[in-house]
């Protein structure tokens, strides 16, 4: 064996000692810490009723009591949108005097990837 082919040797050597430790710390970590880790990532939630198109001259005329028509039909599903993503449709309902939205459709994983 060359000195070249030795050196190469104890690199790999190392390199497939360290992987193995840093696979026993991962594996020494538990996943409930992994999850309460993911769990606290702040995310944005919006409920869309729908969008419209201006130009900043009908955008400056609005006043008190103007209608914006939007894009859906009266009755239609809300978008229930996570960072910019539809997650999920769903409908507003009146609960203790407060407005909220019941889920009526989630959006597959597969589906929300292939609409990226």
């Amino acid at each position: 064996m060359s000195e070249f082919e030795a050196d190469d040797a104890l690199e790999n050597e190392d390199a497939a000692s360290a992987e193995e430790q840093v696979e026993g710390a991962e594996a020494k970590i538990p996943s409930k810490m992994n999850r309460e880790v993911i769990e606290n990532i702040p995310v944005t939630l919006a409920i869309e009723v729908g969008r419209a198109s201006l130009k900043i001259r009908d955008l400056m005329r609005l006043t008190q009591g103007s209608v914006v028509e939007l894009d859906r039909l009266a009755g239609e599903s809300l978008d229930i949108v996570v960072n910019d993503t539809v997650v999920a449709q769903g409908e507003v309902v009146l609960v203790n005097d407060r407005y909220g939205v019941r889920l009526t459709q989630v959006i597959s994983a597969a589906d929300r990837i292939k609409n990226l």
